[in-house]
């Protein structure tokens, strides 16, 4: 297999593994507000996340910026309870606003999450100062996995909302209500105190 290919993969097996629930949690807990037919939104709000981590994944990588890893591993989750709770503010689905205050969650927050799986992909590259190919290959890797995430949350939303005629506030309501009491948890477990 190729370099990029490998990167490619491990960026993917990265954000798809179960091991790593955090990641998942928060792709779901920003998607779970929308539905298909709200595709451009998803879009955005997917961007702006993927700006976001591509910023401090790219600078972490490249030694620009320095972090304690015990903090950022608190912060994960504690973004993760953030967005669980603002789903609970959502009483309609029309969103109308041009920029939601969740597209700003999710860009700042992949600051943090960039910051995450830095440490992951900083433990792979070694000392090895040609990382652009490689940084290239893991985001792209982390994107693809990141899009499944969004298309599995979907169709389960659209499952329970359309076929089994879930109300679309208590679906939002009880799914937003289980993340955050996983990500509490984590977070709790995580305190770097």
């Amino acid at each position: 297999m190729n370099e990029f290919g490998l990167y490619f993969k491990i960026g993917y097996q990265h954000i798809a593994d179960l091991k790593g629930l955090d990641h998942i949690l928060f792709i779901m807990a920003l998607c779970l507000r929308y539905q298909f037919a709200d595709w451009t939104k998803i879009l955005i709000l997917v961007t702006a996340f993927t700006i976001g981590h591509s910023i401090t994944l790219a600078l972490s990588v490249l030694d620009v910026v320095r972090y304690s890893a015990h903090w950022i591993e608190f912060l994960i989750p504690c973004t993760i309870v953030i967005t669980a709770i603002s789903n609970l503010f959502v009483k309609k689905f029309s969103f109308r606003s041009r920029f939601p205050i969740i597209y700003f969650f999710a860009l700042f927050f992949g600051l943090i999450h960039g910051l995450g799986f830095s440490n992951y992909l900083k433990s792979l590259l070694g000392k090895d100062h040609s990382v652009v190919l490689q940084l290239l290959a893991f985001n792209v890797g982390l994107e693809v996995g990141q899009l499944v995430i969004v298309l599995a949350v979907l169709l389960i939303s659209f499952i329970f909302v359309t076929i089994f005629r879930f109300s679309r506030r208590e679906y939002l309501l009880y799914v937003s209500g289980g993340i955050f009491a996983l990500a509490l948890q984590m977070a709790l477990q995580r305190v770097p105190f």
